[in-house]
């Protein structure tokens, strides 16, 4: 054994190729794996499950499960305070439509305002443990703006390559972060293929969603969250906006583990995953459905949900994957449904929440109608970002 391993705080083992499972080492900077160039999956080794006492007095962040997080050693960790977001009872909205237990995880309450910020702590923080000089990101809004604030709290410099429609919120804040913001006309693969030519040299972390190990880890965390603040009783079907869908493939990967700790019955019925993405940019419900074999030559429109334009996904595979083992499905959602949703929410729930969370909520509705969720079923949405950064996107036409 390593002699960093001698005072981890962390059961990581080895990191596996997603495809065809070669192992890899996670004593040193990964990024996909040289196999097949896919995503990495980090692999924890307990000799024993353990109970979930070890989560009792532990702080109310996403490291309360540091056993089966990533980071080695404890001052890498690069915190400002993300996780143990609340689950809120949307009973207004539930019972004008008929859902008899309707939830909705706030992933908006996080430092920067999304669910971004537990991807990039993580990310950061193994990135300051393996000794990188900086960091590099595409992004559609959150995923910079995150990055930017744990790179400003780790010393570290940060490059964000974004579309220059994305709203001013998401630019300022870059700023004041002090990153350096570089704007192009496009997409995110287009901003992708920025982030390569800038990169060649390899000198940064690109930190692109699944192009490295941690980002994974990070937002693997709300299912563990969700589990635990549900008293381990989980729900029947869950709702995510998927664009990259690190969060999706991250939560059930958190049901396996805990599978596997014991935390979960091993004959446990685990919820049916949703996939929500924009009518506008929808690559993984094309592929879902049959209409294309894969995302790799979509192309997408802009949305309003910033966070789900991401037309070529390098996580499909995995997405799909969860998808077939959960029973799940893939939907789309209008922009005039999201502005809808938003409005909806904000009347009846006193929630201010960004488009994509609204677009999960419009999935249910339509999941309701046509009798693929049931009324007397537990389903949690996940809203994934503060609605505050997206007023520029909804205002004028989209509020007459």
């Amino acid at each position: 054994m390593s002699t960093s391993l001698l005072t981890s705080v962390s059961n990581i083992s080895h990191l596996v190729c997603s495809k065809c499972q070669q192992e890899y080492s996670h004593e040193s900077l990964q990024r996909v794996s040289a196999c097949c160039g896919m995503p990495l999956l980090a692999r924890y080794a307990v000799s024993a499950p353990f109970s979930q006492k070890v989560l009792q007095n532990k702080e109310g962040t996403m490291w309360r499960y540091q056993e089966m997080l990533p980071v080695i050693k404890p001052e890498n960790k690069v915190s400002l305070g993300e996780g143990f977001t609340p689950i809120l009872s949307l009973k207004n909205l539930g019972s004008s439509y008929g859902f008899e237990n309707l939830l909705l995880k706030d992933e908006g309450q996080n430092p920067t305002g999304s669910f971004k910020a537990r991807g990039l702590s993580m990310a950061i923080s193994k990135a300051l443990e393996l000794g990188v000089e900086g960091c590099i990101i595409p992004t559609a809004g959150n995923a910079g703006v995150a990055m930017a604030a744990y790179c400003a709290k780790a010393n570290l410099p940060a490059i964000v390559v974004m579309p220059r429609h994305t709203p001013k919120a998401f630019k300022e804040e870059c700023y004041w972060y002090g990153a350096e913001v570089h704007l192009l006309d496009g997409l995110i693969h287009d901003c992708a293929a920025e982030v390569r030519k800038m990169n060649h040299h390899g000198q940064l972390l690109d930190v692109s969603t699944l192009k490295e190990p941690y980002r994974l880890e990070g937002k693997k965390t709300m299912g563990y969250e969700l589990a635990e603040q549900l008293q381990w009783n989980l729900p029947d079907v869950i709702l995510y906006p998927a664009g990259g869908g690190t969060g999706l493939i991250g939560i059930w990967k958190a049901f396996q583990e805990m599978i596997a700790l014991g935390w979960l019955d091993k004959d446990v019925r685990l919820p049916r995953m949703v996939a929500v993405q924009a009518q506008n940019c929808r690559p993984l419900v094309d592929t879902f459905l049959g209409l294309q074999q894969n995302s790799q030559q979509y192309n997408g429109k802009p949305t309003i949900a910033n966070g789900l334009a991401v037309p070529r996904p390098l996580g499909e595979p995995l997405m799909l994957q969860v998808l077939a083992e959960s029973k799940g499905t893939a939907i789309a959602i209008s922009e005039e449904e999201m502005v809808e949703g938003i409005r909806e929410i904000g009347k009846k729930e006193g929630l201010f929440v960004a488009p994509e969370g609204a677009a999960v909520w419009m999935a249910a509705r339509q999941l309701l109608s046509q009798g693929w969720i049931q009324a007397q079923e537990k389903v949690l949405l996940l809203n994934t970002g503060a609605g505050q950064k997206y007023v520029q996107n909804i205002e004028g036409q989209y509020l007459n």
